[in-house]
This record gives C-alpha cells, sequence and structure tokens, in this order.
C-alpha cells in the first residue's frame, strides 16, 4: 500500500467517524475520527511517513484525547440526566386506601388495597370494617399502620 492511499484512508476514515458520532453519540468516535484526521494532516505534511508509526499514533492519540476531552465535553455538552431518591412510604403517607379486610390493633390480620396490591395493616387503635376507607400513616416493615377516614375527608 503506497503513503498516499493510507493517508486517504486516515482522512476519510475520521471523517467517517466524526459523521457516525452524529447517529451514534457518545463522544468515542468523534474522537477516534479527530486523531484520523490528525494523523492524516500529519502524514500529508511529511511528518509521519512510516505506516507503524501512523498508527500507533493515531491509538495513542485517540485514547489520549477521549481520557481526556470526553469528560470535560461531557460536563458542559452530555445529556439531560435526573437524579430523585425515591421513597415510597413518604409517597405513600396520606393516601386514601380500601380496607379488603377487618383491620385492628391486635394483630396484622387485616389487609387493605393500595396500588393494586393487597397488603398487611393494623391500626394503633380500634377496628375499620371491611369495605370501608383508611388513611396511611406510615409502613412498619411489610405492614401498613392506617387510620379510619372520616366522613368530611372522604
Amino acid at each position: 500500500m503506497d503513503g498516499e492511499t493510507l493517508t486517504m484512508i486516515f482522512f476519510f476514515g475520521g471523517l467517517a467517524l466524526m459523521i457516525i458520532e452524529t447517529l451514534v453519540p457518545g463522544g468515542v468516535s468523534f474522537f477516534l475520527g479527530f486523531s484520523g484526521l490528525l494523523v492524516g494532516a500529519l502524514r500529508w505534511l511529511g511528518i509521519l511517513e512510516d505506516p507503524a508509526t501512523s498508527v500507533i499514533t493515531w491509538l495513542f492519540t485517540s485514547v489520549a484525547l477521549i481520557l481526556a476531552m470526553r469528560p470535560l465535553l461531557m460536563k458542559y455538552w452530555g445529556g439531560e440526566s435526573s437524579f430523585k431518591l425515591a421513597n415510597e412510604d413518604v409517597e405513600a403517607m396520606d393516601q386514601v386506601v380500601d380496607v379488603v379486610e377487618p383491620v385492628n390493633a391486635e394483630d396484622s390480620t387485616g389487609r387493605i388495597r393500595f396500588q393494586g396490591i393487597s397488603w398487611q395493616a393494623k391500626t394503633l387503635e380500634g377496628e375499620i370494617s371491611a369495605g370501608s376507607k383508611a388513611k396511611i400513616r406510615y409502613r412498619d416493615n411489610v405492614t401498613w399502620i392506617v387510620e379510619p377516614v372520616d366522613e368530611l375527608e372522604e
């Protein structure tokens, strides 16, 4: 393979990789392509002549750019991300639920329907009959602690 062909492979390969970056974003193919353009330019200027040296230069330049520049670019032009602590217990507090089986304060045999699932429940005092509404106060392991809902709250 002659020197001009290898130089054109670096140029067009670099351009192709940079175009691929628009289809598959992430920053890696852009830096691989940029390194290809850089090595192609160095070969065109006559600074790099040996094919093995050109490939090694491309590899090291690519790795250096990815390690040095990608974190910086992702910091300023990275995709959207969000972080939210999920605490289902806090979100469940004060939710009005249906009582499926009678709920009392003595044991956890009572059941409520919350988010379409039947859960164990108990009250702190008194009893809530099946078919009525209850309000979630908090959770004790897998048992919801509920209280009766006043007619005014319904």
